[in-house]
């Protein structure tokens, strides 16, 4: 107004007309055919509808609605009529063609041992590795403020100052390993060090006679791979550990697979959830808010018992899905 003095302000109508046409057509521009969006359903206006879901399953309704000038609801509720609902697009792994046989086959055996032993899987400590930054991914569609006046509230992104943790865990039984602080750029030498003198150490609360039958289990990054990690899970673990290399092919952990993981699929997921739950300024704060969220997982009655099924039905759904992605089965 003060640079533009003698320019009339829009009144309260048009802002409301405005915000009106945003949460019909979701955009401030207006429609194609002009004047108000059309609310009366017509066969023709139900086959357009269904039409263009089909031709472009991830166009949005907002869109059909703006383009076809009709009402946003009366989309919705063909679509629901239709028995269609929307689904977040999950991401997964890529996979290679030479993986599905390999993915089938862990599958199958792991299976069979199930069925020899029924706790076959609370026998193997489940192992993995993952990073923790500053500057975590945070989902901004679930987070809210509920208050009797706007705050206005902001999180910062894209720090000057970044710092990142490494954090190895792993899951044997009813028992969270760890976490523990590995170094920022893990290689052969510092794995093997941490296997030899630091694993012990990890696995002095799980009872000595469930030590004894545990089963090893790592992925086949890089730093897993040297020969002299190997060897020492050989003498460590003779033909009781799952990795990439191993002597007993039937034993080799399937490249990219994740989804086979209990760290991967449950338990990273769940600790950067609670982590990020506030914001991290320092390093010192992110690495204590690991250890305490992980307590808060530790706790959980049941947890763990509950992955152990769900990787069961994992190892079905692959074998249904030959060697693919299976979360459609699950």
């Amino acid at each position: 107004m003060e640079r533009f003095p003698n320019h009339q302000a829009p009144n309260h109508q048009t802002f409301k007309n405005l915000f009106q046409r945003l949460c019909d057509t979701g955009s401030l521009m207006k429609t194609p055919g002009g004047g108000k969006p059309i609310t009366r359903r017509t066969p023709e206006v139900e086959e357009e509808i269904l039409k263009r879901i089909e031709e472009n399953p991830g166009t949005s309704t907002r869109k059909i609605a703006a383009v076809l000038n009709i009402s946003h609801k009366v989309v919705w509720t063909v679509l629901k009529e239709q028995q269609l609902y929307p689904y977040h697009i999950q991401r997964v792994q890529a996979l290679l063609p030479q993986d599905f046989p390999p993915r089938i086959q862990f599958s199958q055996l792991t299976l069979q041992k199930v069925a020899l032993d029924p706790q076959f899987l609370s026998r193997v400590l489940f192992t993995d590795e993952a990073t923790f930054s500053r500057s975590a991914i945070i989902n901004f569609h679930n987070n809210h403020i509920w208050a009797d006046e706007n705050s206005h509230s902001i999180v910062d992104e894209r720090f000057q100052h970044q710092f990142s943790l490494n954090v190895w865990a792993g899951i044997v039984g009813d028992y969270l390993i760890g976490p523990y602080f590995l170094p920022h750029h893990l290689n052969g030498e510092t794995y093997l060090n941490f296997l030899q003198n630091t694993l012990s150490v990890l696995l002095e609360e799980v009872p000595i006679a469930q030590r004894l039958q545990m089963w090893f289990m790592h992925d086949g990054a890089r730093a897993h791979f040297p020969l002299r990690v190997r060897e020492h899970l050989n003498a460590t673990f003779p033909t009781k550990w799952i990795g990439r290399g191993i002597p007993e092919p039937n034993q080799s952990w399937p490249a990219r697979s994740p989804d086979c993981n209990p760290l991967d699929f449950y338990f990273w997921g769940d600790l950067k959830r609670l982590v990020y739950a506030v914001p991290i300024n320092t390093l010192d704060q992110l690495q204590e808010c690991i250890i305490t969220r992980c307590e808060t997982i530790r706790n959980k009655p049941g947890v763990f018992e509950r992955v152990r099924q769900s990787l069961t039905r994992r190892m079905e759904a692959c074998i249904m899905s030959n060697g693919g992605h299976f979360q459609q089965f699950l």
